[in-house]
């Protein structure tokens, strides 16, 4: 079971995403623990503040260090095997292998950021920056929804199948595979036939084959860095061949 606490200007935000699909389930079986925290609550004046002007001056606000330093402390477990995310276009790109190593920790804590961004102190009480691409949005709550989802989808018994998750795209540094359901003809489009063979070995390779091939033409920086086998090597160099007589 892993906790994610979630430190937010707005924490209605969350409350759809929760309550749907995979996530819902998996808190029902007790898989997830999930908790939303006001970081108004964490304020200390009747105003309730949680941002400031800059010092120096320039446009926006900046949240506040004390309130954001108390929710941490107040809400971070004794346990020490937690890992404080602070959600920024600053920080280190989001991989699936991040994600993995996120969903080993008790207690996941993350802080959406929202303005101009928070005052630098806080990093001294944060352990990684995080970013899901590059662009900004208005704040780090939709971007903490996503890291709640892929990290939460590794966690054990939260996917029923397990197998779906070790062949996701990505888990290998290549994408995945193309996928078909019935009807085997739409319109002309038809399934590829080994695929409808019942020959589990052909279908094993071509869906290896297939991986590379998308990969080598969406993806070529995946392919530089992917643990590839002698023989995925071969194919790809038959891939690319074939590309550039194409």
């Amino acid at each position: 079971m892993v906790q994610f606490d979630i430190i937010t200007l707005f924490p209605s935000m969350f409350e759809s995403p929760l309550s749907e699909g995979i996530i819902r389930k998996a808190q029902k079986k007790g898989l997830l623990d999930i908790r939303v925290h006001d970081l108004r609550e964490y304020t200390e004046d009747r105003h309730r503040t949680a941002d400031g002007t800059p010092y120096g001056g320039g446009a926006g606000m900046v949240m506040k260090v004390e309130p954001i330093v108390r929710a941490i402390e107040a809400i971070r477990l004794p346990t020490g095997n937690t890992r404080t995310v602070f959600l920024t276009p600053q920080g280190v790109l989001l991989t699936q292998e991040k994600a993995k190593k996120l969903s080993t920790y008790s207690q996941v804590l993350i802080l959406c950021g929202r303005y101009e961004g928070v005052d630098e102190r806080v990093l001294s009480f944060i352990d990684e920056e995080l970013s899901i691409g590059d662009f900004v949005l208005t704040g780090g709550e939709i971007a903490a929804m996503a890291v709640l989802d892929v990290v939460a989808r590794l966690v054990p018994g939260v996917v029923g199948d397990a197998a779906s998750v070790s062949e996701d795209t990505f888990s290998n540094s290549l994408l995945k595979y193309p996928q078909y359901t019935r009807p085997d003809n739409f319109r002309g489009l038809c399934v590829p036939e080994v695929l409808i063979s019942g020959d589990h070995k052909k279908i094993s390779e071509w869906r290896s084959l297939e991986s590379l091939k998308r990969t080598s033409k969406r993806r070529p920086d995946l392919i530089e860095r992917a643990d590839l086998t002698d023989k995925e090597k071969k194919q790809l160099e038959n891939i690319k061949g074939t590309e550039r007589l194409e």
